[in-house]
């Protein structure tokens, strides 16, 4: 039986024809975190409920939450987990979106306009027709089918609830070592949670050294402050299994060479696009299996379906590839993008340079545009420096190391790419290099950029400028050219 909007209840068929022909247009949205909250609120503030109905499916317990708080919250820098939380289902609901929480969207049935959804407490599966259909599923964790890492005592940090129930087993357990597989960014930001919360802390991982979004020459910058701080770190190594004891619970994290005693692991691997509705549906995958649109966030060569989120690959500005960077910052655009163009609006999400910033304990650690491997696997030809410099004028109180690494294109001199790893002040930095990345310029132009300078600040010459100058001053030796003059 089908109601008079378009959605039906029990598990029979859908007997209307397509999308709801009567009354306001429905915009469905199948996720109901950054970007797809973002895409209803906005095509809310464009659309009253006379013309648009919303509905939005999310199968979780939380809404509009920041999963980049959890290692905080974790660590007991964020005192509550609602602190987490930018805006309830209830809040969602009062602005007339039609929240429908602990519901998964099954099925996408793109010719004839409907998603089939359960509701995951009783259930009960329906059908809703959709005009406009918003698919914001997110990323899922990767996660290695071993054996034992299914064992108790082994978390992932990807949703609230994950979060919850890490320091549920931090409460029940009486053990303190902990074993972080993955040093990427979630491995790094927990082991210096675990630290914090009085573990002794072994990170496991595969790579040459943590931090893979880094060049392994500033990984291996990470890697001695990692040590430094207490952690154990394992590289070159694969786990094999979870060992586990007679109570089922963790126990050991085994690799080919070793076994790590585990009273808790925590797992930091990196994520997946979550695009297995999308490809059931048959709608458009790239290499790395997010969903592929347009700058509009419009899915290719579907008109009414869009996309954003941790579940598309986007444009990335330098390179000219396309890319999976999991981060809130793009998810909320994606939202705020997908939601004008519904609400009547326009508007468009032009790319990305790859930017990111993170810190374990007093370090901090940055990047934006291409490392090494990445210009090589683009055909470009480069050049790189790296430059020791400090957060202060090096006279004033308490100024930090920091070393800047800058890529820079061969003949052109247009900058690539920009690591920095360092202590207090040294990570915001990089923002310089993301607008330099996005508006095309090169390391030369960037030398006189008219930075903001205090001795409490910065060094006279900003590290990023003498970054800039000396890879201005490489690439122009390397075409026979002279250096420029410079102050």
């Amino acid at each position: 039986m089908t109601t008079s909007t378009g959605t039906s209840t029990g598990t029979g068929t859908d007997s209307s024809a397509g999308p709801a022909s009567r009354g306001p247009e429905r915009l469905v949205v199948i996720g109901g975190d950054a970007a797809g909250m973002s895409a209803a609120s906005q095509a809310r503030r464009l659309k009253g409920p006379d013309e648009l109905e919303i509905v939005a499916f999310e199968r979780g317990r939380f809404t509009s939450f920041s999963a980049c708080g959890i290692p905080y919250w974790v660590a007991g820098d964020v005192a509550e987990r609602d602190e987490l939380i930018a805006r309830t289902p209830e809040e969602h609901r009062a602005r007339d979106i039609d929240l429908r929480m602990r519901t998964e969207v099954t099925e996408i049935d793109p010719d004839r306009g409907r998603v089939r959804a359960r509701d995951l407490d009783s259930g009960t599966e329906s059908w809703t027709s959709y005009d406009e259909l918003v698919i914001a599923t997110g990323a899922r964790p990767i996660r290695p089918e071993l054996p034992g890492m299914d064992a108790d005592g082994v978390h992932g940090v990807q949703t609230l609830e994950d979060g919850q129930a890490l320091l549920d087993t931090l409460e029940r357990t009486t053990g303190r070592r902990a074993v972080v597989v993955g040093a990427g960014y979630i491995g790094v930001e927990m082991a210096e949670a675990m630290i914090r919360r009085g573990y002794e802390v072994t990170v496991v991982n595969r790579g040459r050294e943590p931090m893979a979004t880094l060049d392994p020459d500033m990984g291996r910058l990470v890697h001695g402050a990692m040590e430094g701080l207490g952690i154990t770190m394992v590289n070159d190594a694969e786990v094999t299994e979870l060992l586990t004891g007679d109570d089922g619970r963790v126990r050991a994290v085994a690799t080919a060479d070793a076994q790590y005693p585990a009273d808790v692991v925590v797992l930091g691997i990196g994520v997946r696009p979550e695009t297995a509705l999308a490809r059931a549906a048959g709608l458009p995958l790239g290499k790395h299996g997010g969903l592929l649109t347009d700058r509009s966030m419009r899915v290719r060569g579907y008109e009414n379906i869009w996309a954003g989120g941790d579940c598309v690959e986007v444009l990335d500005l330098i390179s000219g590839q396309e890319r999976h960077i999991a981060l809130g910052t793009h998810a909320n655009k994606h939202g705020q993008v997908i939601g004008s163009n519904v609400g009547g609006d326009y508007a468009t999400f032009p790319g990305v340079v790859g930017t990111a910033v993170s810190k374990v304990c007093d370090l901090e650690i940055a990047r934006t545009g291409l490392r090494e491997k990445d210009a090589h696997r683009a055909g470009l030809r480069f050049e790189t420096v790296t430059i020791e410099s400090t957060s202060r004028a090096g006279y004033y109180p308490n100024a930090s190391p920091m070393t800047v690494k800058m890529l820079a294109e061969l003949r052109t001199g247009r900058l690539l790419g920009v690591q920095i790893v360092g202590r207090e002040g040294a990570g915001k930095r990089v923002d310089i290099a993301a607008v330099a990345l996005t508006a095309g310029m090169t390391v030369e132009q960037m030398i006189m950029l008219d930075l903001g300078y205090a001795p409490p600040f910065s060094p006279t010459w900003d590290p990023i400028l003498v970054a800039a100058r000396k890879a201005t001053t490489k690439i122009r030796a390397t075409a026979g050219r002279p250096s420029p003059r410079t102050p």
